[in-house]
């Protein structure tokens, strides 16, 4: 396993990625780029150097560290394992990272595939959104072996204020899945209470300037409350998306036995937004929901 690495691939330019990669290049190692939109790479090799490729397999070869970041499972699957994927250019020694949010099941499969090519793997899930890409400060929810983690965790701390081994392949995964739990729960208090706080004649900034002070505080109230408030939901986290998230976590909680009567209600209620045309919009939107209930 290469001990200085200098030559990084990174699959998969969307919102996070996009700029996941850019700190890579800002810290001036050599970054080869694969997306699907030829164009997106080739924007973000004119913004930031480096060199985009037109398969995951071109983009892979030479690199030290592969890092993938892309939407589902099937799409790990093709841009890792397909007959153009990374592993058909990487070399024994080097690191394939995913930072998907995807299954269990899927790390294992990568894991396993990894080790036959002589390859590392870690499962590498994030949290912090799109403003924690740019920012440098997603929070990294990694699975794997000690000597892989400890090889890639300089080069994520790029962009991850808190990088952290959880145990063995798929455990940055289901760490993510707790996450994504917690979260689906606390932006339906928080649309809960600001829609109560709305039917009470209360002014709602000042009820959160009280009350975030104490134990009802929260990222979401932090930063999500004002669009909230203003009925704004054009930016963020997709509603699309967090479904995605929230089917992955119920899946395995049914194989653990694991009860999880919040979040399958919360995804009814996502799904609801969604057949009122709000798949794109910020996971905050569960309470337009409220407000707009025949529309739900």
């Amino acid at each position: 396993m290469p001990q200085d690495i200098s030559t990084v691939a990174f699959i998969g330019l969307g919102v996070m990625g996009y700029p996941m990669a850019g700190h890579l290049a800002g810290a001036g190692l050599d970054v080869r780029v694969y997306n699907r939109t030829a164009d997106k790479a080739a924007a973000w090799v004119a913004e930031h150097g480096g060199s985009h490729h037109p398969t995951p397999r071109e983009a892979a070869h030479g690199a030290d560290l592969v890092l993938v970041c892309v939407g589902n499972d099937g799409d790990v699957r093709q841009v890792a394992l397909g007959d153009d994927g990374a592993l058909q250019g990487m070399a024994a020694g080097s690191l394939l990272v995913d930072h998907t949010t995807a299954s269990a099941e899927l790390a294992a499969e990568l894991d396993a595939a990894c080790r036959e090519h002589g390859i590392g793997f870690v499962d590498a899930p994030v949290s912090g959104g799109q403003q924690g890409a740019e920012r440098g400060t997603l929070t990294i929810m990694c699975g794997g072996a000690l000597a892989d983690f400890e090889l890639a965790a300089p080069l994520l701390e790029h962009y991850g204020r808190a990088v952290t081994l959880m145990g063995p392949a798929g455990s940055g995964q289901l760490t993510k899945m707790v996450n994504q739990i917690c979260i689906g729960g606390l932006i339906q208090g928080l649309t809960e209470g600001l829609h109560f706080a709305d039917k009470a004649g209360l002014d709602p900034l000042r009820v959160v300037e009280v009350i975030s002070q104490g134990a009802a505080g929260s990222w979401q109230m932090d930063n999500r409350h004002r669009t909230m408030i203003e009925d704004e939901y054009e930016h963020g986290f997709a509603v699309d998306w967090m479904r995605k998230d929230l089917g992955i976590c119920l899946d395995q909680a049914r194989r653990l036995g694991a009860r999880l009567p919040v979040t399958a209600l919360v995804d009814q209620f996502y799904a609801d937004v969604q057949a009122m045309g709000g798949g794109r919009w910020d996971t905050s939107s569960l309470l337009r929901r409220l407000r707009d209930p025949d529309k739900a």
